[in-house]
């Protein structure tokens, strides 16, 4: 790892445009895998959240100087078990208090057991224009395994009312390498997928997280632990039949038809400026990664109304016990330069020659020279005129490429 003391550090600032993420905790059933900062039969708190959201999001506003935002995303959680009044007050908040692109990408993540055609027009209402909706998979046996509220059929009823009620924009959510999947099951999936004509599609190696019911289960032997040469193996599978079907793999884990990418998400893929809002929700602006905390009563019952700015920063406001940010770490251009090629070289583009020299004021191939040249040797990143990005060998060994350039500063 080179010195990266002398290099410069011009991170982009959320002045020029920021994503901006909204938090809610809310599940009707919390699904066996998941390890989120989601919590089940809490729903008498949502009308308090729901206010202390929407003052923290003016608060922002007013701090911010009513910032320019491209992109919105309600993640969770599961915001589409909000009422719909609920989803329209957010957005309405937002949209009053932020200068919002005219053409901003808004996006629900969506549980098809929720989606009704009244409740479609009602998102779309609300000025809803993207759903990404979690079906994780098209067999019954492995959705009950995962502790998922939907069957296959209701999965494809609920994206094909989407559509009835004029989303253009549809997202599917799909998870492979679970317990006792077999390769036939995931082609099913796959299938499945495919025929609903979705514009993108996210596909994920299930994770064992420790404390999960799932984890206990195959700490207790009910479960094996997935095998991850066959998930490798469906891995491989999605990709010659997601572009067989003109899809273009854009990231390790996301493809879409042409000009259909998932704004939001490249936002954090370029390391640029976001704001999370909500219990646990991150950001990263000023040059300042920080987080809100974890737990909905106490974000409840720290944010204020008011705010007024201390010496001009406006995450220090925000702060505890004054506000809902918990926790908040600076970051060096040793730390940055770090994240942004880990993050950076997850898209296929890879990290751009040009936008690289620009944040850090130095050559992408001359900082990183030495382990450029190992990782080249080895097949696992590629060189062009338009950056460095991984080969099809390092997408499967993402990891252990990133690795090379994370500083131990």
């Amino acid at each position: 790892m080179p010195n990266l003391a002398q290099i410069e550090h011009n991170p982009p600032s959320y002045e020029r445009g920021m994503g901006l993420y909204v938090h809610i905790p809310f599940c009707q059933t919390k699904c066996a895998y998941c390890d989120f900062n989601t919590y089940e039969r809490i729903e008498d708190q949502i009308p308090n959240y729901v206010g202390a959201l929407m003052n923290e999001i003016k608060a922002w506003s007013d701090l911010l100087s009513r910032p320019p935002v491209r992109t919105i995303f309600l993640g969770g959680g599961t915001p589409s078990y909000l009422p719909i009044d609920n989803i329209e007050q957010i957005l309405s908040t937002i949209l009053s208090g932020y200068k919002v692109d005219e053409s901003a990408e808004i996006t629900l993540e969506c549980n098809p057991g929720d989606v009704t055609l009244e409740r479609a027009y009602g998102w779309i209402g609300a000025n809803i224009n993207r759903v990404s909706m979690g079906v994780q998979s098209f067999d019954d046996g492995l959705l009950a395994l995962l502790g998922r509220r939907h069957t296959a059929n209701e999965a494809k009823r609920a994206f094909r009312t989407l559509r009835k009620a004029g989303f253009r924009n549809q997202s599917l959510d799909l998870i492979y390498g679970l317990p006792h999947q077999s390769a036939r099951q995931w082609s099913h999936t796959l299938n499945e997928a495919i025929a609903l004509g979705p514009d993108h599609i996210s596909l994920y190696s299930l994770q064992i997280e420790e404390g999960t019911p799932l984890a206990v289960d195959v700490k207790k032997g009910k479960y094996p632990i997935p095998d991850d040469d066959l998930a490798a193996d469906m891995y491989e599978e999605a990709q010659r039949r997601l572009a067989t079907n003109g899809f273009l793999q854009y990231e390790i884990s996301n493809w879409s038809k042409p000009g259909m990418e998932s704004q939001h998400n490249v936002i954090y893929w370029l390391n640029e400026p976001y704001l999370g809002v909500g219990a646990g929700a991150h950001s990263w602006l000023n040059r300042q990664r920080f987080s809100n905390l974890k737990s909905p009563p106490r974000y409840m019952t720290t944010v204020r109304k008011n705010y007024q700015k201390i010496r001009q920063d406006p995450i220090a406001t925000m702060r505890t016990p004054f506000g809902p940010v918990e926790q908040v770490e600076a970051t060096t251009a040793a730390i940055d330069i770090g994240e942004t090629m880990m993050m950076g070289m997850r898209l296929n583009a890879g990290v751009s020659h040009k936008r690289f020299e620009r944040r850090f004021g130095a050559p992408l191939n001359i900082i990183f020279s030495r382990e450029l040249d190992r990782l080249v040797s080895l097949n696992l990143v590629e060189i062009t005129d338009e950056g460095v990005r991984l080969s099809d060998t390092g997408r499967l060994l993402g990891n252990e490429v990133f690795a090379e350039f994370i500083s131990e500063e």
